[in-house]
């Protein structure tokens, strides 16, 4: 640094003044210079290059020079931050190294400002929160039969495949990560990652299947955020979250599911043989920062990771850079897809609203959740004869036999005790247990269990303290399209979700309830039995797109202008998903204590891509993410059992559930085919350049700031971002005619592809070549023609399919907005 730029920085400070460091917030600064993934050599006697130029290729972290530019660039920031401040004024949590040029500092805004005006400094953003975005499924995708025999059974599917998780921990001693009843795991060389030791045990977390474990906890130290008594200064899962999403993958088979004496059936991972490497980056009350999750990324690719599993997604788009593609966290994905490593991100849970993804760029495969065939009834019978729909995963009460319905109302032992609300029953002592034994408690569903600390299982361990046969929890007001969820208990019990045939079991009570004139009950008169719940019904109609599923369109910009690429990409199980939990979690009261849990979310979704992304990568380690993540997409499907086209949960008019004709905002290309995936006859293969073209030529998208993230220059001639090889089309604003390209290459023998599309009628389309035939290996182009004929304000949807003269089809979605000229 020059005496002129040394000068500068004396008067910046002079400017400022003193800094109150009380008032300190969170940090990501990006710098002037290549990190370790593009350095290409030239600064100050680094001379050779630390990856190869145009390559996307993992990085060797056992290089001597990808260590020695590593530590310079760490040394260049600490000699950054000494310059310009105080010691003690300013603390540096992390320094990213390897796929950004970068650090995470706590500091004041005073300190940030001035490191925006110093030479050198890129960027200066605010750290922002992200939060959490699965036993069947398996059976479900077809994965035992069809797909794991190919690996050489499930007790080879994923062998060696290292999937990374940045997630919430895992709990080590669980079941599905055990290796005692399974063949030895040998050494996987090309992993260098480091297991942390637990400071409770004094060992370490990894076992063979679990081959790395970290935590990353600065940004929510710093931030007061940090809790080591319930969020565990360790790797260790204190959620529950990071050890469900680990076990969908790559989980071990044929795990039994027990839960209070029941077995739900048995767990298996996507991957069985799949190896787990953990970076812990969320806590269980505020989920994460930014910070802390890039610090994983950056050491999760450094280690040498197959593919990256992130269940997290940001809080909202960043609102202080120009696109949603371009931030530390997007562009370090980019970074790793550079390094060869195929990520998948959970699309996010603010469905089923448009517009709600919280995975926005096309070098991450975003995956929608879907519904299985798996659902769970219950129903409770009336003395009246009256049947009643419900659900909980519980026995029957005896057989032929009805037992007297007591309301916790109606048996409290202290009318003081009302302020305890002990109609929700999450109180034993509250309850006069005899009355109450014997019988079957009637509670009330409140708001408690919705927002509060109320929980269905503390339900059941109330009725069964006081001797209780059984509960009945009656939902009497819940908002439109409220989502309840089955949940085992230990105990028969149901939970009356609809509102109207809850307000039919009040009456029915209420009228057999004859009481004094004080309204005390004189005697308890109402009966009902409760039936088996435990028992699934497997249904035609799936998959289905949840309603919880973020949607499409994708946008671009934090002002939410549309993108030309679809997303999500596409759809996979997410609901109801049984796997591995931690007996530490409190964030889902009704499993506190277990050791599985059933929950739903697109968290769940990612790790069944990410487990069959391993045996694609299993079955072809040469490929490149894009190539998978082609495979994936173009033999997905888009009708369901019943051979009709897939349906997407959303809210009628009424904001009451129905179902619609799902599109590709919500599902992408369609739902997961694993089989189809290992053998797709084409990919739409891309890498790095083609990612920076896409971004160089979205319109909005400033060629300095791309420059700034990725330290390379616009000077890509891809024309328009629906040229990018994406395995879709996407033409947010179509005028008159667009033509768009796209290249597939042959990944099976020799074949003839006849090309045809499809799209609604507002939209013409048209393919040229007609046909083309391809040698193994080959690559060809072939044009689509979109063309406007009348305009109707919204999306018009459709298809190309290239089908094959050996059988594969290959079919990608198109997704068009016509405007006038």
């Amino acid at each position: 640094m020059g005496s002129t730029q040394f000068n500068h920085l004396l008067m910046v400070l002079i400017l400022f003044g003193s800094l109150l460091f009380g008032r300190a917030e969170i940090y990501i600064v990006t710098l002037q210079g290549e990190p370790v993934i593009s350095y290409r050599g030239g600064v100050e006697g680094f001379e050779a290059t630390a990856v190869e130029p145009d390559s996307d290729e993992k990085i060797d972290s056992s290089s001597e020079l990808v260590i020695s530019y590593a530590r310079h660039l760490e040394k260049r920031h600490d000699m950054l931050l000494g310059m310009l401040f105080d010691r003690g004024t300013y603390k540096k949590l992390y320094s990213y190294r390897h796929l950004i040029n970068g650090f995470a500092v706590h500091i004041t805004p005073e300190q940030a400002e001035i490191l925006r005006r110093t030479p050198g400094v890129k960027s200066v953003e605010r750290d922002w929160k992200v939060k959490r975005l699965t036993t069947h499924t398996p059976q479900f995708l077809g994965l035992p039969t069809g797909v794991w025999p190919t690996g050489g059974g499930f007790d080879r599917a994923g062998e060696d495949i290292v999937i990374g998780f940045v997630d919430s921990g895992i709990y080590p001693h669980h079941p599905s990560f055990a290796t005692h009843n399974t063949e030895p795991y040998g050494p996987v060389p090309k992993y260098r990652g480091k297991c942390e030791v637990d400071p409770g045990t004094k060992r370490d977390f990894c076992n063979g299947k679990i081959i790395g474990a970290q935590h990353f906890a600065e940004a929510a130290k710093a931030a007061g955020s940090f809790n080591s008594d319930i969020d565990f200064d360790s790797p260790l899962d204190g959620d529950g979250h990071g050890s469900h999403t680990a076990a969908i993958a790559a989980g071990n088979n044929g795990i039994p599911v027990r839960m209070h004496g029941y077995e739900f059936g048995k767990a298996s991972g996507m991957a069985p043989r799949a190896r787990i490497a953990v970076y812990k980056a969320l806590y269980r009350i505020f989920g994460g920062f930014v910070a802390d999750v890039v610090a994983a990324i950056d050491q999760a690719v450094l280690d040498g990771v197959d593919i990256l599993n992130l269940s997290v997604g940001p809080n909202s788009p960043p609102a202080t850079t120009k696109t949603t593609f371009l931030n530390p966290f997007d562009s370090t994905l980019l970074a790793a897809a550079k390094a060869g490593i195929f990520v998948v991100q959970a699309a996010g849970n603010g469905g089923p609203f448009p517009k709600t993804l919280v995975s926005y760029s096309p070098w991450i495969t975003s995956v929608a959740a879907a519904i299985d065939d798996r659902r769970y009834k219950n129903h409770l019978t009336l003395g009246n004869g009256k049947i009643l729909a419900g659900i909980i995963l519980s026995p029957a009460t005896h057989a032929n036999q009805k037992f007297t319905m007591v309301a916790a109302n109606d048996v409290t032992l202290d009318s003081s005790v009302a302020k305890y609300s002990p109609s929700d029953c999450q109180r034993p002592e509250l309850l006069n247990k005899n009355l109450v034994k014997g019988n079957i408690l009637l509670c009330g569903y409140s708001f408690n269990f919705v927002v509060g600390t109320a929980s269905i299982k503390k339900v059941s361990e109330t009725a069964k303290s006081l001797g209780a046969v059984g509960f009945v929890l009656a939902v009497e007001n819940a908002s439109p399209g409220t989502k309840f969820d089955p949940v085992p208990v230990a105990v028969p019990g149901i939970l009356i979700t609809d509102v109207s045939l809850s307000m039919e079991l009040i009456d029915y009570y209420n009228v057999s309830t004859p009481r004094d004139w004080t309204g005390r009950v004189k005697s308890f008169k109402a009966q009902g039995s409760i039936g088996d719940g435990l028992k699934p019904i497997l249904h035609k109609s799936a998959p289905q797109v949840a309603l919880f599923s973020a949607r499409g369109p994708n946008i671009k910009d934090y002002s939410f202008q549309d993108a030309d690429l679809l997303k999500p990409d596409i759809l996979a199980p997410g609901s109801l998903i049984w796997a591995a939990w931690t007996p530490n979690g409190t964030d889902e009261p009704n499993y506190i204590g277990e050791g599985f849990a059933m929950i739903s979310g697109t968290s769940m979704a990612a790790p069944h891509i990410a487990g069959i992304a391993a045996l694609i990568k299993q079955k072809h380690p040469h490929w490149s993410p894009a190539a998978i993540k082609s495979a994936l997409m173009t033999t997905s499907t888009t009708i369901d059992r019943a051979e009709r086209p897939l349906q997407a949960q959303q809210y009628s008019g009424a904001e009451t559930l129905s179902l619609v004709t799902a599109t590709p905002f919500d599902y992408g290309s369609g739902h997961v085919n694993p089989r189809a995936a290992l053998d797709p006859g084409l990919v739409f293969d891309a890498g790095y350049d083609d990612y920076l073209g896409f971004l160089c030529t979205t319109p909005g998208i400033d060629s300095h700031e791309i420059k700034n993230y990725t330290n390379v220059p616009c000077n890509y001639t891809l024309g328009h971002p629906s040229n990018f090889n994406t395995p879709s089309i996407t033409i947010s604003h179509l005028v008159g005619t667009q033509k768009v390209t796209r290249t597939v290459t042959n990944v099976a023998g020799e074949e003839t592809y006849v090309i045809t599309a499809r799209m609604a009628p507002e939209v013409a389309i048209e393919t040229d070549p007609p046909a083309m035939t391809l040698r193994p290996g080959a690559s060809r182009t072939f044009a689509v023609s979109l063309t406007v004929r009348s305009v109707t304000g919204a999306y018009s949807f459709g298809e190309v399919r290239l089908k094959g003269s050996r059988g594969h089809i290959v079919r990608i979605p198109v997704v068009a907005m016509a405007y006038y000229r």
